[in-house]
């Protein structure tokens, strides 16, 4: 353990804004597990090396549920969405395996497929209105907001004229700028929101993910009106601000190294499109705060005894960078084979949207590339902005010219 106590999460380096903080990888070399203070004062173990935070994800002697002793917050807003609607990242054992599986079949990889032919009408119609209203165009708000956006409307059956609402509100909630009041107003809003869409679906029931829900959970007695509601939310907030940042951190990434770009625009065989995909979360890690857990019994993790109660972090962005797991870590290749990086986690409590965002970024990806292959920023590196302090890393605007 080393002798000072930092606070996580580090600052980044302002000359690599893709890695990891120079700080969190000395930790990883040098005092792989540690100790680090949080924002609200209290204190966890970090742990940074891939083959512990493997160990650590996949053991139900750690818990994901947050209103425990001990949990490790991650920022005021998040404690209070939690804290108002429980999602399914924050349950355990039987209660999280049973609403898991009411909801596993819509994102099965083979469900999933079945909309690759809209996502693609959606990518192309965002794009075409970006050629038509001419450069410069923000990626950001043009395609990198919208895609998921609807894509997640459209699976779950709710109104897409609303998405500026829930855009904004999915913001308040992962922004480290946000106070617990501003994201808990943001939170019930959303929740009432959903509960009087539940009601909807209740009386007239249709063919999205959300009606399914209402009909199986909700009209069963399973789940109580606020607690349907706070499902749908949870889905609907997961679907927003986590892909589009991926889309738009990617984008410039590509940029950046043009002889990758370049590759993909030569090889769009969706078995290259996939492995550029994977490559890029790994490279990007965009939740770059960490998995949060706290530990049920006394537990010992490469022989640090970690003790009942006590809050545990896991930040995969240092961990998809370790040497001895992917060779010339911090290379950008989209040659390589990287889809056992840890960006959705591991275990039990793996990303339950991640085929659908795989399937997302890939066409994005593909398509924006090879329909406007001139792409390129419209501002110096030093005028863009990051979300630094958000549970979501990524960029606030990304303006591109061709």
């Amino acid at each position: 353990m080393t002798a000072v106590c930092p606070h996580f999460p580090m600052p980044r380096d302002d000359a690599d804004r893709y890695g990891p903080p120079p700080e969190l990888v000395r930790l990883r070399d040098e005092a792989p597990i540690s100790r680090v203070q949080l924002w609200d004062g209290s204190t966890a173990w970090l742990v940074t090396r891939y083959d512990d935070q493997r160990a650590l994800l996949s053991d139900p002697r750690f818990s994901a549920d947050t209103r425990r002793p001990g949990f490790p917050q991650s920022a005021p807003a998040t404690a209070s969405w939690f804290a108002r609607a429980r999602p399914l990242m924050t349950m355990d054992g039987p209660e999280h395996g049973a609403l898991r599986r009411a909801m596993t079949a819509s994102f099965t990889i083979k469900s999933v497929e079945r909309l690759r032919p809209r996502v693609q009408e959606l990518v192309d119609g965002l794009i075409d209105d970006i050629l038509a209203a001419g450069p410069v165009a923000d990626l950001v708000t043009a395609l990198a907001q919208p895609v998921p956006s609807a894509v997640i409307c459209e699976l779950l059956g709710v109104p897409y004229a609303d998405h500026a609402y829930f855009i904004d509100a999915a913001h308040t909630v992962v922004s480290g700028r946000s106070t617990a009041d501003e994201a808990a107003q943001a939170i019930d809003g959303l929740r009432e929101y959903m509960a009087e869409l539940a009601d909807a679906k209740a009386s007239t029931p249709d063919e999205g993910l959300y009606s399914k829900i209402v009909a199986t959970q909700y009209l069963t007695g399973t789940y109580t009106r606020e607690e349907t509601a706070a499902i749908g939310l949870q889905l609907l907030l997961a679907g927003h601000d986590t892909t589009a940042s991926q889309i738009a951190l990617g984008t410039l990434a590509l940029l950046d190294h043009p002889d990758q770009a370049q590759r993909l625009r030569e090889d769009p065989s969706p078995a290259a499109v996939a492995g550029a995909v994977e490559e890029l979360l790994r490279f990007l890690t965009i939740t770059h705060t960490g998995r949060r857990r706290v530990a049920l019994e006394d537990v010992e993790i490469a022989g640090h005894l970690i003790r009942a109660g006590e809050g545990v972090i896991a930040p995969s962005d240092v961990s998809n960078r370790e040497a001895g797991v992917f060779g010339r870590p911090d290379d950008l290749d989209l040659a390589r084979s990287a889809r056992h990086h840890l960006t959705f986690g591991y275990g039990v409590h793996q990303c339950l949207g991640a085929p659908l965002a795989r399937l997302e970024l890939q066409v994005v990806h593909a398509t924006l590339f090879r329909r406007i292959p001139t792409l390129r920023l419209a501002v110096p590196h030093s005028e863009l902005a990051y979300k630094d302090d958000s549970v979501v890393y990524g960029l606030r605007a990304l303006p591109v010219t061709w």
